[in-house]
Parts: structure tokens; C-alpha cells; sequence
């Protein structure tokens, strides 16, 4: 078959169903769009989990005045222990750096990240631990660190920040998986949308296909101008849509990021990733939708 002819039959099915097309084209870079933005929030997710899971450190706090537990029964860590703790878990191969806290550090930090609080006035140096910032190569290691120092004599508690980021994480996942749930929902309107657009064109065109089947003309070939239309509305949707993305983007960039500068961001180059992505689904519910539909318009 001519490609000429192919064409010229595209273009009629376009200007005979201009409206219906146009309709297909918005609901294309519409589902698209959204499950492009769940896409990327599940990009969002994966950075920030590498961001701040670098940054984890366990916290061995130390036995203070104040400490209740039975590891502090003795009274407050001595020089000694103190020395013995500090040598031990610079020992472990899991631990990459450990760096010791006084309190009148831990006061300090404190003050600083509790200032103009009422809270912050009521704190003396001698009530907050004095404490050992444990740095893993691997934060999933913590149980190691745990079952080697909990319950030693002179320490107090040790505690995984890890379990802090995990609830963090467990809400963002939730969000991800709804945006994710409604772009796929969107996708499968506008390929319900394709198909009833395609059914309506080869109604319409019905005495032509006809003709062409009489004459010899292949299954494919009466199919395959419908599914060139198909296919032109998905990659229009699909340009428009990843404008939209790129415009989320800098959005993201420009006003967002520099408001929440303690964490990183999805890069260009997990937009281009997305884009290509969505690039592939358009291609594939146009064509599956165009086969499905068009089937029994052939047996004319």
C-alpha cells in the first residue's frame, strides 16, 4: 500500500472526527500527566530515601544523672567506659566514623535547633546525654550495632533514626501509590476514549473498508490508517503532556526546592526517563485499543 495513500486516508479520519480527535488528544496528555506525576513521585521517593538514608546515624546515648534504665544503675558513664565504648565501636566493620557528643554539644544543638521555644528555656546542659553519632556503611545494619552495645553498662539507649525516616516514608509511599492508581485509572479512560473514537471512524468509513475488502486488500492494510490515528492522537497527548512535566519541573526548581533545602529533588534527567516512559504506554493502549476495536470491522 502507497504511503501517499495511507496518508491521505490519516488525514481524512482526522478532519471527519476533528472533535472526537481533539477530545482524545486533551484526555491522552491529561491521563498521561498524571500518571507521569506519580511516576515522578515514586522518583521523588527513591532520592530522598538515598539522600537522607546516607545521612542516618544510630545514637548511643549515654548514661547521665538522669538515666532510669537498669545499664545505668551504677550512676553516670565513667572516663573508663566511656573510652572502652568509643574504642569498640570504631572496632565494628559496619562502622564507617563515630564522633562523640558532649552535653554541653548536645545543649548546644538543642538551643539552636529549639530557639525562641519555651521548651528551650527550661533545659539545662546537665539534663541532656552526652552521647557517641554512630556513622554505618550500610544503615541497614543497625541490629549489629543494637545487639552489640544495648543493655552494656554506661550506656543508656541506643536508638536508630532510621525508625523516624521509615514513618516519613510509609506516608510518601501512600501518596505515591495513589498518584500512581490515578494516572493508570486516567490511562485507561483515555484508551476506553481511543477505542470509542476508532469505532466511530471505521462506522463512518464503513463502505470504503468494504471496497477494500472486496478487492483483495489485506487485514492490516484497512487497519492500519485507524491505527495511525490512534497512534498520532497518543503522541500528540504525549508532547503536550511532557511540556507539562517540564513546566512541573522548573516549578519544582524555582520555587520549591529553594524552600526546602535539606533535601534533594528529582533530576531532568528522571523527567526525560518518564518521558520516555509515557511515550510507550501512549504508543501501546493506542495500538491495543486500535486492534481490539477495529477486529470485527473487518468482517465486512
Amino acid at each position: 500500500m502507497r504511503a501517499g495513500f495511507i496518508a491521505q486516508e490519516v488525514r481524512i479520519g482526522l478532519r471527519r472526527n476533528f472533535t472526537m480527535t481533539i477530545a482524545v488528544m486533551t484526555t491522552v496528555a491529561i491521563s498521561l500527566t498524571l500518571l507521569g506525576i506519580g511516576i515522578l513521585a515514586n522518583s521523588q521517593v527513591r532520592v530522598m530515601k538515598d539522600y537522607w538514608y546516607d545521612k542516618i546515624e544510630v545514637s548511643v546515648f549515654l548514661c547521665g544523672s538522669l538515666s532510669e534504665s537498669s545499664s545505668c544503675s551504677s550512676g553516670p558513664v565513667t572516663n573508663p567506659q566511656r573510652q572502652a565504648i568509643q574504642a569498640d565501636l570504631k572496632a565494628l566493620p559496619v562502622v564507617q566514623s563515630v564522633f562523640y557528643e558532649s552535653q554541653a554539644q548536645a545543649y548546644q544543638h538543642f538551643q539552636e535547633r529549639f530557639k525562641g521555644s519555651a521548651i528551650a528555656q527550661n533545659v539545662t546542659p546537665d539534663q541532656l546525654p552526652e552521647s557517641f553519632r554512630v556513622k554505618l556503611k550500610d544503615p541497614t545494619q543497625f541490629p549489629v550495632v543494637q545487639s552489640a552495645f544495648s543493655g552494656r553498662p554506661g550506656i543508656d539507649t541506643v536508638q536508630d533514626q532510621r525508625s523516624i525516616l521509615d514513618k516519613f516514608f510509609k506516608l510518601l509511599n501512600v501518596l505515591r501509590n495513589g498518584a500512581l492508581l490515578i494516572g493508570f485509572a486516567s490511562v485507561l479512560t483515555a484508551m476506553l476514549l481511543i477505542s470509542n473514537t476508532l469505532r466511530i471512524a471505521a462506522f463512518n468509513r464503513r463502505r470504503e473498508t468494504g471496497v477494500m475488502k472486496l478487492v483483495g486488500a489485506s487485514a492490516f492494510s484497512i487497519q492500519l490508517p485507524f491505527l495511525l490515528e490512534g497512534i498520532f492522537s497518543a503522541l500528540t497527548g504525549w508532547v503536550i503532556s511532557t511540556g507539562l512535566l517540564s513546566l512541573f519541573k522548573l516549578l519544582i526548581s524555582a520555587k520549591v526546592a529553594p524552600l526546602l533545602s535539606f533535601t534533594r529533588f528529582f533530576t531532568w534527567s528522571d523527567v526525560w526517563v518518564c518521558s520516555a516512559e509515557l511515550l510507550l504506554v501512549g504508543i501501546a493502549i493506542s495500538t491495543l485499543a486500535s486492534f481490539v476495536t477495529l477486529r470485527k470491522y473487518l468482517k465486512v
